[in-house]
């Protein structure tokens, strides 16, 4: 008993220490995606127009290049992390927008 406990205990340790990290980039990323699909049905339902659509995929472009500088040198700090949520939050208000102007 006292082994399965230590290892639940060892296990749920690792997962504490490892989700953080694997979570902030899987959010971004999940964001990102999220926002593509959101143009993409704004698209298909005739929401957004051939211009509007060209700017928000530019805008969408223009995080993950931002992004992509962001990560360059292997890791991506908090204040880094800040901008690029202000930036996605930014995007989806701007997508919000569009498909209901």
């Amino acid at each position: 008993m006292k082994r399965i406990f230590a290892s639940l205990l060892c296990g749920a340790t690792i997962c504490a220490t490892i989700l953080p990290v694997i979570g902030t980039a899987a959010t971004i990323d999940g964001r990102e995606h999220n926002q593509r699909a959101r143009i993409r049905q704004g698209v298909k339902s005739g929401e957004l127009n051939r211009r509007e659509t060209k700017r928000l995929e530019a805008e969408q472009a223009r995080i993950r290049a931002s992004e992509a500088r962001a990560r360059r040198d292997g890791k991506l700090t908090p204040a880094e992390r800040e901008r690029l949520q202000r930036e996605l939050d930014k995007a989806s208000h701007n997508i919000y927008q569009q498909k209901h102007d």
